[in-house]
């Protein structure tokens, strides 16, 4: 799951906040907010810092969350099927 729409339905949603609101108490433009919560834009490091200080959560939190999306992501659309798979032979049996 994009860790914008776990943003959206776990701390923004609940709190009755608009995209506005939140944006500007994250120091962050609307647009910016926006893209996350519409799983257009990933989560930056800079980015989870914000949002664990404002929601009361850890930035590795948001950091995990957003590598794990993109890791499922990568996963779903990396042709693998060509990729040699190189084993240490110098290594002592």
């Amino acid at each position: 799951m994009h860790p914008g729409r776990i943003l959206k339905h776990h701390h923004i949603e609940p709190l009755g906040l608009s995209v506005t609101e939140a944006a500007k108490g994250l120091g962050v433009s609307r647009n910016a907010l926006s893209a996350i919560l519409n799983q257009r834009a990933g989560i930056s490091p800079e980015m989870a810092v914000k949002l664990s200080e404002a929601f009361g959560t850890s930035p590795e939190l948001w950091v995990n969350l957003q590598t794990t999306y993109d890791l499922w992501n990568a996963k779903q659309t990396v042709n693998r099927k060509n990729i040699k798979r190189f084993q240490d032979q110098h290594l002592p049996a």
